[in-house]
């Protein structure tokens, strides 16, 4: 016997699903982000145009590959949104960019110069490994050339694809590596093969192929407005955090 389920799902269950997956949080915050913005939006005065709202549509459609009307339509079924939703959801984007560059706009070159070496990166292979001796033993293998890095890589990595490349990690930021990990790769002479590194996550062996100095692009722009703006958003919502929305 097969019995049909109901797809219809109301409001207040969705709202009790939410709460019992742990998500009351998180949907809280987004909504202390989202009133923050509008009413900072307001004060500064910023108004968005038909062209701009068009545009940020285009824009969205076409980093979500939303090629055609149907694909756009069931994009939003999926995801029980409406028309209205999806130009609410396009309008909260572009104000917050706007804002955004309103605000740090003209300091992003300024904090760029100021932060660059945090913007640096560097070309690296890793393999990691749990015991520091055999590190060590591997290590002076390599300096004296009876090892390659492909041949430890091959033994020692368990991750396919990074087996694959040779234990070839490509290019990693200050940001994104520990603190340990970073003062060592950073003060490397490329190419250059760093005695083995310990850390909460094992011994790391890692050969530097280069050092990448940073270039102000379009990219890099983006990243340092998202991270001026993220940060004068939650100081914003922590001084108002006594506040009634």
């Amino acid at each position: 016997m097969t019995t049909n389920i109901d797809n219809q799902i109301s409001d207040r269950e969705l709202i009790y699903e939410a709460k019992i997956a742990g998500k009351i949080p998180e949907l809280r915050q987004r909504i202390v982000r989202r009133k923050t913005i509008d009413r900072q939006v307001k004060k500064v005065g910023i108004e968005l145009t038909t062209t701009d709202l068009q545009t940020a549509a285009d824009k969205f459609r076409l980093v979500n590959q939303l090629e055609s009307a149907e694909a756009t339509q069931k994009w939003l079924e999926e995801r029980c949104l409406s028309i209205d939703d999806f130009e609410d959801m396009v309008t909260q984007d572009l104000i917050s960019h706007k804002l955004a560059e309103h605000l740090f706009g003209d300091r992003i070159e300024q904090l760029f110069y100021q932060n660059l070496l945090d913007y640096s990166g560097a070309i690296i292979y890793e393999v990691i490994l749990e015991d520091s001796d055999l590190a060590m033993e591997i290590y002076y293998s390599l300096l004296e050339g009876d090892l390659s890095f492909a041949d430890v890589a091959q033994q020692y990595i368990t991750n396919p694809e990074l087996r694959r490349r040779g234990g070839y990690v490509g290019k990693v930021g200050r940001k994104q590596l520990r603190p340990e990990l970073s003062a060592a790769i950073f003060a490397a002479k490329p190419p250059q093969l760093l005695k083995p590194i310990v850390t909460a996550v094992g011994v790391h062996l890692i050969q530097v192929e280069e050092i990448v100095e940073p270039q102000l692009d379009e990219q890099l722009q983006q990243q340092i407005l998202s991270e001026m703006f993220d940060r004068w958003l939650a100081e914003k919502i922590a001084a108002a955090s006594g506040s009634t929305f």
